[in-house]
């Protein structure tokens, strides 16, 4: 399998943006899968990755 060149960075700006959706990445055999609307198909898309969120814990 092709290996993806992946980008690290806190911002993104795009323009013309038709739609956007938050998935999970799930298991499929050795790699992943991310489940989209089939309106989508043959269509180019950007996955971003986002930080997990940290819980504040409260301090007494």
């Amino acid at each position: 399998m092709k290996k993806i060149k992946t980008t690290i960075s806190n911002e993104i700006k795009v323009k013309n943006i038709r739609a956007y959706f938050e998935k999970t990445v799930t298991q499929f055999g050795n790699g992943a899968k991310i489940d989209a609307p089939k309106e989508y198909i043959g269509e180019k898309v950007i996955i971003l990755v986002k930080k997990k969120r940290v819980k504040k814990t409260q301090q007494k």
